[in-house]
């Protein structure tokens, strides 16, 4: 499925805006758009399963390290540094603050499968499971994470999958961020394959309100009184006004740089 972003421009004064009228894909529920290749689901069946009877993550410990997915990460993070570095030469900063990596735990995906209401077998895990290699790049204002989108896209050697943009249309609870499913090319055993990543691009607003809220609801299991995912719906807006306020005062700066710049102070 195919749809432009929503306008941004009564959000987004700078004067770098990326081009938010081209047509991203969109996420779908689970579709051949989600499925890894044949050798992503061989190298994650080999790390995840026991090599005798089968079984998923004895244990709960990975069976052999996913380097595939070790690798894809390295691979897209180099991608995405040379991005920075180019920004760094050319405006003399960066936009992105900071990058994580990680790859998922094998108790993490047990539970993930249970909440899906799908058995724990090698299959599911291989179809069901798209975020086993996760990024998140964090940013200081929120421009800048559709400009990195905007490169990504135009990458020969990334291919976005689908895009779900949680800024633009924040979860029930107030959550926002922007999720992509990236393929990412990789040599593995002398041939090149694709491996998914998920990747997760949010400002520092809206990583600290993820971080605070994951701790606080962390003693709940998730299930909390009523009243509190009020206040933290009401919390992650408050965040959401400190970034357009962040934005709104960004561009009033380089409005007066180039006030001097033009009256030669």
């Amino acid at each position: 499925m195919h749809k432009p972003f929503t306008d941004l421009t009564s959000s987004m004064s700078d004067r770098t805006q990326p081009d938010l009228t081209r047509q991203y894909v969109q996420a779908e529920p689970f579709s051949h758009q989600d499925a890894p290749e044949k050798a992503e689901r061989e190298a994650l069946l080999l790390a995840a399963c026991h090599p005798e009877d089968g079984n998923l993550f004895p244990d709960e410990e990975w069976v052999h390290p996913p380097l595939l997915y070790q690798h894809a990460l390295s691979k897209l993070q180099d991608e995405v540094e040379s991005i920075r570095q180019e920004w760094k030469s050319a405006e003399g900063f960066s936009p992105i603050e900071h990058i994580k990596t990680r790859i998922k735990e094998p108790a993490s995906i047990l539970n993930k499968l249970e909440r899906l209401g799908v058995e724990s077998s090698a299959e599911q895990l291989a179809d069901q499971i798209h975020d086993i290699a996760g990024m998140r790049i964090v940013f200081p204002f929120v421009t800048d994470i559709y400009l990195l989108l905007e490169r990504i896209w135009q990458s020969p050697e990334l291919h976005i999958l689908w895009i779900r943009d949680y800024i633009m249309e924040p979860k029930p609870n107030g959550y926002r961020s922007l999720h992509l499913l990236v393929s990412v090319p990789v040599v593995w055993e002398g041939v090149e394959c694709r491996v998914r990543v998920e990747v997760q691009m949010r400002t520092l607003a809206m990583d600290f309100w993820a971080s605070l809220e994951h701790i606080l609801l962390y003693k709940y299991d998730r299930r909390v009184p009523e009243h509190l995912e009020q206040e933290l719906a009401s919390a992650a807006g408050a965040a959401g006004e400190l970034d357009h306020k962040m934005l709104a005062l960004r561009s009033e700066v380089l409005s007066l740089s180039d006030e001097d710049e033009r009256s030669g102070k």
